[in-house]
């Protein structure tokens, strides 16, 4: 099972929940918030092995490029740009597609591949921890939260989201079996938390909702749940404790209270697997 970790925002405490579940569930970590992935400083894996993540771009032949420019036609992401002297190519604004290859009518066009980020894959005692890390400057990151995920094995992985609802975002929900939207009791969270709501109900993905920093009982998250019929798994108390630890690197759990209430939303989340 894989469930996914998401926010219409940044800031909301997403890794928070992310790791802390992971840890009290057992449950392996997959950090997809690439151009962010900040869940390895609380969960302190031993990085095990690295791999380069590729993606594929245009080599032109000068020398046998007969500048039709069919293939600057083609291109749909503007990657391609003709002069009279011939092509140029902006590497970042390459989609991979291999378009201008295929119209190439003097093959002067083939592939080489360019390294746009890593990916980490480590330990932390008997969790799998994994994250996808864009380089700086790089413009893309589906191509590495796409490779990262074809890694997770049959475990049952909890996956932590970019936040908003990016192109990033629905490559990491993509066949995900539940999703967990985390938010804050604020006009500005609310706003953004029902962008993720409409982005989850689109992809027919059962969802839940964690506010975090929470203090009243009946706040505005809480009563838009209910009107909505939305399953509360529970909610996360604004507490100077937690900025503490969160600033020390550490997790919310090492802390008893915090803990229990980490525990009763796995448990939560246990039932949803039971029921899929």
């Amino acid at each position: 099972m894989k469930i996914a970790v998401l926010s219409g925002k940044g800031g909301t405490g997403k890794t928070t929940v992310s790791t802390n579940l992971a840890k009290v569930m057992n449950w392996d970590y997959v950090d997809c918030d690439v151009e962010e992935p900040n869940g390895f400083i609380f969960l302190k894996p031993n990085v095990l092995k690295t791999k380069k993540v590729n993606v594929p771009i245009p080599k032109i032949d000068d020398e046998k490029c007969i500048n039709c420019k069919k293939c600057v036609e083609i291109c749909q992401f503007n990657a391609l740009a003709g002069t009279n002297t011939g092509i140029i190519l902006f590497e970042k604004l390459c989609h991979s597609c291999g378009a201008c290859e295929l119209v190439c009518p003097v093959d002067a066009i083939t592939e080489e591949e360019r390294s746009i980020g890593k990916i980490d894959i480590g330990q932390s005692e008997d969790i799998k921890c994994m994250r996808g890390v864009l380089d700086v400057g790089e413009p893309m990151a589906v191509p590495i939260i796409k490779e990262l995920k074809s890694l997770i094995d049959e475990k049952p992985t909890i996956i932590d989201c970019s936040p908003g609802s990016s192109c990033s975002v629905v490559s990491a929900i993509e066949g995900v079996d539940y999703a967990v939207l985390v938010t804050e009791p604020t006009a500005f969270g609310l706003h953004d938390l029902k962008i993720a709501v409409s982005l989850v109900k689109e992809m027919k993905i059962p969802f839940g909702v964690i506010i975090n920093r929470a203090e009243e009982e009946n706040d505005l998250i809480t009563r838009y749940c209910k009107e909505e019929g939305i399953y509360l798994l529970g909610k996360i108390a604004f507490d100077r404790k937690a900025a503490v630890l969160y600033s020390q690197g550490k997790l919310l759990i090492e802390d008893e209270v915090f803990r229990k209430g980490f525990e009763e939303i796995g448990r939560k989340i246990e039932g949803v697997k039971r029921c899929n």
